[in-house]
């Protein structure tokens, strides 16, 4: 058993997956608006342990944003609060969702994919990374080999 990490999955490759959502340790939607060479992008994230926000962890999902106007900056707040919960605390670049729902389930992970490129007109990448997962489930799951990505080191 080991930790795998999938990289470059579009929301309906994450959506179609089957996999234990409680093997899942974290991922990431990460939506890039076009022209990519703006550095336009807004991230939404989630770690299992929790998101460190200074010396503490905070629980529950969190997004950031880089060239990002204020304006929206503020709708993608209130729509991941709206749909998930939790107090916003900002932090920089960074806005946590402190106590909202937590998703894992590929199904939840490719909706929320699906609904940030419709609503903010982004194209998602994802990322998901998953522990003590074995070699049957990883070849179960649906999930492409050409996008595995295995972590080096004692797991």
């Amino acid at each position: 058993m080991s930790r795998y990490r999938y990289w470059k999955l579009t929301a309906d490759e994450i959506a179609s997956s089957q996999y234990d959502p409680s093997k899942v340790l974290n991922w990431e939607i990460k939506g890039i608006k076009e022209p990519e060479d703006e550095a336009i992008f807004i991230g939404v994230f989630l770690y299992r342990n929790g998101t460190p926000l200074g010396y503490e962890s905070v629980k529950g999902m969190a997004f950031y944003h880089n060239n990002v106007k204020k304006d929206e900056v503020s709708e993608v707040t209130k729509m991941i609060k709206d749909k998930f919960g939790g107090s916003d605390k900002q932090k920089g670049d960074r806005v946590l969702f402190e106590g909202s729902k937590e998703i894992y389930s590929g199904k939840e992970i490719g909706q929320l994919a699906k609904d940030l490129e419709s609503k903010f007109n982004l194209r998602a990448v994802i990322s998901i990374e998953f522990k003590e997962f074995s070699e049957e489930e990883r070849k179960a799951s649906g999930l492409a080999d050409a996008k595995l990505l295995p972590i080096p080191g004692k797991n």
